[in-house]
């Protein structure tokens, strides 16, 4: 059996690598310790930002006045229930899976709210 991972993430604004926060280091931390994720960059200039990594996939955040409620990605993952279990036990609340239908395509799906405020959108196409 392979190993729950994340595939691609696209923002539901502009840019996947500088979703706004208010403080780097305290979302660096949140989001290796709760996403499994590794800081891989940091940037001063032109905002203060920081690159982070799982599995190939790159979030971004970043100092530039945006506000985190009103922003997030869409993060496409292989299996979508080892995710869930995953963020569950890294003390995450996570609201419950349903399948969306986009395009005329299906997807198990479902969100998380980061401490920033962040809105994360976990999906996975429906096999079969």
């Amino acid at each position: 059996m392979s190993k729950p991972v994340f595939q691609s993430a696209a923002p539901f604004n502009a840019d996947v690598l500088a979703l706004p926060v208010t403080d780097l280091d305290s979302a660096s931390d949140w989001y290796c310790k709760h996403f499994g994720m590794t800081e891989i960059e940091r940037a001063d200039a032109p905002n203060s930002a920081v690159i982070l990594e799982r599995d190939g996939v790159r979030i971004g955040f970043a100092i530039n006045g945006g506000d985190p409620s009103q922003d997030g990605a869409a993060i496409r993952v292989h299996d979508i229930n080892g995710i869930k279990a995953e963020l569950e036990a890294n003390g995450i609340g996570v609201a419950n899976t349903r399948v969306d239908e986009r395009d005329g395509e299906r997807f198990n799906v479902f969100f998380v709210v980061a401490p920033d405020g962040l809105c994360y959108y976990f999906n996975e196409p429906v096999s079969g």
